[in-house]
């Protein structure tokens, strides 16, 4: 497999991304974790920063950076997939704004190490800002902004933009107006992944690739290679975790499909802006992505392509045609400066993990060990970091104002089983694709998707 042709990211790492040795035979660890994404090399970083003395073990089927931590849309974010009304609803209202405090913390954290270790990996703190481009658009994101309000947050932390405000930072076609958030770095995230890889490393660390791990139990991650045997045991697979054993109806893994421009010459980017590198999106129902690389391209991705029966994942999956035109489509919407023939250099996808309540969680069983973290939904670039630190500390005994967090220790449910599960969710996203034509062609609020919300953790 050539792992270069995964992402335009991957593709632009300055290594050749040689695998590491697998295991070869049965060892002993402290601690054992599965994956080698940003979930488990954050663990592992954490960890061995607090007890150097701890045996840490890493497996990982493929090559650090193999999953999402190589492939996602590069914005390490303050965003907690889980809406505040529903963290309110289950834990209180004090607890949405812990929640949002930390997460705030985590891309400060996320900087902070990054230059600690000196990890090169593009990093630009230009906030995120999010247009309105039609009155229902303008109206959820006055929604959005008064339900910051409702939960503490401030015009520092989010903002209402006008018109002429919005358009400043992005000069998309038709900008009504918007919201900004400073909470936000861009990111190359394969830079990243692969420059924490190293520095896990240089702390004594052992991370073994082309290793698949087969089953896990209390005390033991099994491959076919060996046995880690450990008294504790990390799942950190995301969107691979319906492999495992037991574990099928854990995370529906759905894909997001990205494309990458050519470099873009200083005239076009002077009518896109985009100046600060600011991530951006918008207030359809059917997500959009985007920002502007170092190198001077805009990576734009969104979601459309269809979940697969029995949560199967395959690499024939990471590529939809349909998907990458109309991202493409989309993108030429956005910024007519691009011509009619957007100028796609590379696309690309992969699997990402939804719990079936849309509630990210991180906990460890301590009768059995078994410790995890995921359920991200697209946002794992910051809240990875914050699930790294959090599972330290669990790991550790160490109590801390992250291991009092309401998304610790949260159980959610399984998701049905097929054929349920192929139908609800497809069908859902067919509903939000409907949605947002409805409104794009009616200019009113399309009813269907607000009937879906309860389904998406808002």
């Amino acid at each position: 497999m050539r792992y270069q042709e995964l992402s335009y990211w991957l593709s632009t790492v300055a290594e050749p991304l040689t695998p590491r040795p697998g295991l070869a035979g049965d060892t002993d660890a402290d601690v054992v974790i599965v994956g080698a994404g940003y979930t488990g090399l954050w663990t592992a970083y954490y960890l061995a920063v607090a007890d150097p003395a701890l045996r840490i073990v890493v497996l990982e089927k493929e090559i650090a950076g193999y999953g999402a931590s190589g492939r996602n849309g590069g914005w390490c974010s303050a965003l907690f997939p889980t809406a505040l009304p529903a963290l309110a609803r289950r834990h209180g209202r004090d607890r949405p704004l812990a929640m949002q405090r930390a997460m705030r913390e985590t891309v400060r954290e996320v900087g902070r190490v990054v230059a600690a270790e000196g990890i090169d990996c593009d990093w630009r703190a230009g906030g995120t800002v999010v247009l309105a481009r039609s009155e229902v658009q303008l109206g959820r994101a006055r929604a959005a902004v008064a339900e910051a309000r409702e939960y503490g947050l401030a015009d520092a932390d989010l903002v209402l933009l006008d018109a002429a405000e919005a358009a400043a930072r992005c000069h998309a076609e038709g900008v009504r107006g918007g919201t900004y958030t400073p909470h936000c770095a861009a990111v190359h995230p394969a830079k990243l992944v692969r420059g924490l890889a190293r520095a896990v490393e240089r702390r004594g660390i052992r991370i073994f690739e082309r290793t698949p791990v087969t089953a896990l139990r209390p005390g033991a991650a099994v491959t076919p290679a060996g046995v880690v045997r450990a008294p504790v045991v990390v799942r950190a697979t995301e969107g691979f975790t319906p492999a495992l054993p037991g574990l099928r109806r854990a995370v529906a893994p759905v894909y997001s499909l990205m494309v990458a421009t050519e470099p873009l010459s200083a005239a076009t980017w002077a009518e896109i802006g985009l100046a600060e590198r600011e991530t951006f999106s918008d207030y359809r129902h059917v997500i959009i992505y985007g920002q502007r690389t170092a190198d001077g391209r805009l990576a734009f991705g969104g979601r459309g392509a269809p979940y697969h029966y029995g949560s199967r994942v395959r690499p024939g999956y990471d590529r939809e045609p349909r998907v990458f035109a109309a991202l493409r489509r989309v993108l030429g919407e956005l910024f007519p400066v691009l011509g009619p023939e957007v100028p796609v250099s590379h696309s690309w996808g992969g699997p990402l993990g939804v719990a079936r309540d849309w509630a990210a969680s991180v906990g460890l069983d301590r009768s059995t060990g078994l410790a995890w973290a995921g359920g991200y939904v697209g946002d794992g670039v910051g809240t990875s970091n914050l699930a790294g630190r959090t599972l330290a500390d669990l790991i550790r005994g160490a109590e801390s104002d992250l291991t009092t967090l309401p998304w610790v220790n949260h159980r959610s449910p399984r998701w049905e089983p097929e054929p349920l599960r192929w139908l609800a969710v497809n069908a859902g996203l067919k509903v939000m694709l409907s949605a947002d034509t409805t409104e794009s062609r009616t200019g009113r609020p399309a009813r269907r998707a607000t009937t879906l919300s309860h389904l998406l953790g808002h």
